[in-house]
Parts: C-alpha cells; sequence; structure tokens
C-alpha cells in the first residue's frame, strides 16, 4: 500500500479555540486533526498569550523557553504523523483513537505489574482499610505468581491459566473470581481505557463467578450457634476467641468495625443499651440494639474486647468450632453473617436488619442475608395454613 495515494489526515496547531485569551490572559494550544467531515482536539497543555504565537508559522516566539516548547511541538507533530501512518498501513485511519495510542506509546517502558501497582494507589484511596488490603493482598499474589508482567501476557490462554492455578489450590469459583479475576479484570479494563492495550482477554473468556446456591451458606445455624456459645473451651486463649464471635454476631459487625468497637459510644434509647456508629466500608450509619447475652460480654471483658488480629482469630475460631463440633470452614465474618441470619429468622424486619448490618440499601441485605432456614419457612406458612385452605 503506499501511503502517497490515499488521502490523509490535515493535522495543524491552532491557538486559543475559543477566542478567550487577551494582553494578560493565556490560551492552550492545541492540536487540530481533521478527516473525513470530522475533527479531532487534542491539548498540547501548553498555554501562552496571544503576543507568544505565530499562527503563520505555527510556532512560539518572543519566549525565553521558545526553542525547548517549540521543539515539544515538533516532538508531538512527527509522534502523531507516524500514528497515522501505522493506521494508513493497518487500513484503518480512526482520529479519535490517537490520544489513546499517543499515551500508550509513551508508557511502553511500564509493566502492567508496574501499571497495577500505580493504579492500585489510585483505587485504595479513600476506601476502608479491609478494602484496601484486598487490593495489597492480590498484588503480592500477582508478583508472586510471576506469570503475567507485561501487556503482552494479558492473553486469553495466560487468563485459562491462572484459573487453572487457582483451581489446582482446591479454591471455589466464587472465591477465585472475588479474589482473584476480579481484581485483575480491573487492572485490565483501565489499561484498555488509557489504551495501553486495545483487547480484553476476559471479553472471550468465560470465568465461573460462581453462586451462592451452590455452596455452603457463610453463616451458623440458630442449634451450632447456641452449640458454640454454650461448649466449655479447654483453656482461656479459645474462650476469649468464643467470645469475641458470640459478641461479633450479636452485634452484626465485621471484624474491621469490630476493631474500632467504643464502649463509651454506648447510650440509652428507651431505657435499651444502643451503640451507634459509623461502617468503615461504606460510611453508613449503624444503630445496634445490645441484648443482655451481649453486655454480659463486654462486662466479663470490662468493656474492652478481647481483641486479635485478623489472621490468628480466623486460625482460632476454627478450633473453637472444631471443639464444638461444627465441620464448616468458619471465618471471622461467619460472625456477622450468622448474626444479621439469626434476626432475619427470627422475624426481625429487614429495614431493622439493613440498619443493624449498615448496609447503604436494603437490596444489600436481601442479596447477602436473607437466607431463610427451612423450618422458619414451614413455619410462616403454617401461621396462614388455615387462610389457604
Amino acid at each position: 500500500m503506499r501511503i502517497t495515494s490515499i488521502k490523509l489526515p490535515i493535522i495543524s496547531y491552532i491557538y486559543n479555540r475559543y477566542n478567550k485569551a487577551t494582553t494578560t490572559k493565556e490560551a492552550v494550544i492545541e492540536m487540530r486533526i481533521a478527516y473525513g467531515g470530522r475533527t479531532k482536539y487534542m491539548s498540547t497543555g501548553i498555554s501562552v498569550l496571544p503576543r507568544e504565537w505565530s499562527k503563520r508559522e505555527q510556532r512560539l516566539t518572543n519566549r525565553i523557553d521558545a526553542v525547548i516548547l517549540n521543539q515539544t511541538l515538533e516532538k508531538l507533530m512527527h509522534d502523531v504523523r507516524k500514528i497515522v501512518y501505522e493506521m494508513v498501513e493497518n487500513g484503518n485511519i480512526d482520529i479519535f483513537a490517537i490520544p489513546s495510542i499517543l499515551e500508550s506509546k509513551r508508557n511502553q517502558g511500564v509493566t502492567f505489574l508496574d501499571f497495577c501497582g500505580q493504579r492500585a494507589e489510585t483505587r485504595k484511596y479513600g476506601k476502608a482499610e479491609d478494602s484496601q488490603e484486598r487490593y495489597d493482598r492480590f498484588l503480592r499474589f500477582l508478583y508472586s505468581y510471576g506469570k503475567i508482567k507485561t501487556f503482552s501476557d494479558l492473553t486469553e490462554n495466560k487468563v485459562m491459566e491462572l484459573d487453572r492455578h487457582l483451581k489446582a489450590k482446591k479454591m471455589k469459583a466464587k472465591s477465585r473470581w472475588n479474589n482473584y479475576h476480579r481484581f485483575l479484570n480491573s487492572f485490565i479494563l483501565d489499561a484498555q481505557k488509557e489504551g495501553l492495550i486495545t483487547r480484553n482477554p476476559y471479553d472471550h473468556v468465560r470465568i465461573d463467578h460462581g453462586d451462592d446456591r451452590n455452596g455452603i451458606d457463610k453463616y451458623l445455624t440458630p442449634e451450632e450457634f447456641q452449640s458454640l456459645r454454650n461448649v466449655v473451651m479447654p483453656d482461656k486463649r479459645l474462650e476469649r476467641v468464643r467470645d469475641l464471635f458470640v459478641f461479633q454476631a450479636y452485634v452484626c459487625m465485621s471484624y474491621y468495625d469490630l476493631k474500632k468497637f467504643d464502649a463509651k459510644k454506648i447510650r440509652k434509647v428507651d431505657g435499651k443499651n444502643v451503640y451507634i456508629s459509623v461502617r468503615q466500608k461504606t460510611t453508613v450509619e449503624f444503630m445496634i440494639p445490645l441484648t443482655a447475652p451481649a453486655m454480659e460480654i463486654l462486662s466479663k471483658y470490662e468493656g474492652k474486647l478481647p481483641l486479635i488480629s485478623n489472621v490468628r482469630y480466623n486460625k482460632y475460631v476454627k478450633e473453637v468450632c472444631a471443639i464444638a463440633g461444627i465441620n464448616k470452614p468458619v471465618t471471622t465474618h461467619w460472625a456477622r453473617h450468622t448474626g444479621a441470619t439469626l434476626l432475619l429468622n427470627a422475624g426481625v424486619p429487614i429495614e431493622v436488619v439493613s440498619k443493624i448490618c449498615g448496609h447503604s440499601s436494603i437490596k444489600m441485605t436481601e442479596k447477602i442475608y436473607a437466607k431463610m432456614l427451612p423450618k422458619t419457612v414451614v413455619s410462616e406458612v403454617a401461621k396462614i395454613e388455615d387462610k389457604i385452605i
């Protein structure tokens, strides 16, 4: 294909497009790319006064740094023209894709791992501590995994290889997606938006997202909870862990909100003890009536919960469950699920449970916690049986 035989985009610089510059007010220099009756404007990032721009010569003048700035403009013109020639060679001229392609070329020295590290700092900003830790945990995995490093590694085969690697670790589909694929896909989407890659391998590979209905629901039944609550622990270490889990269930808190629990925030409302605070993750206010069993645990530890790190808590709570005869992969977050599910199955309105959990909407409560136990469904229907026969 001969480039000279094809009509090329007209590329030029334009200054003060909106006619807002004055003798004392600068305006930006833009690159104008016209092709097929359409025009794309790109800011150069250089703003000057009217007397400093020569429209006829398309150059800066009357400035100490004019030589350097003109060289910048010349390089930008050269780079854009090179992209246009490449588009001609590929048989597809898209002037609106030029900015992203230009950005991609400028970042060719950046690896995908570098990009993820930089973007994670932006994504973590303002988020709760547990959300930030999830990004950090994924990045640590990606660095140690070592098979997805560069932008050229972002292929369908690499995504499938990653999924097989996670399956080999006996991870369930939902865990594979939520803790690994979802994060990787989000970084790939960011890179795609910035023009660092042209296609997303996840568009062509079906990764199982998992389904709550196909796994063990992450809560204890009322019988299991009572067994755990009443079982005698062999030592103080496990007794403290059991008490912490039971208290966490009664207040429906996440571990990170539990860490910030402050007994000084307990207030009396209609003669009842109520804890009011704000969820760290969503910044939504929650209100928790403290039941007698919850207050007993607080009193036992003189208002200061026996907190330990989440890692040790997750490890020790499995020992507690084993002693209580509970054969489930319980984690600390099961306490929050358990408490909310117990409330729902005891007949507490979902609007109230949503307020206790600090959810941003009732739909969130319905999605996560409305897990009706079989006997609850039966008992509810039994109440109206004579009305429907």
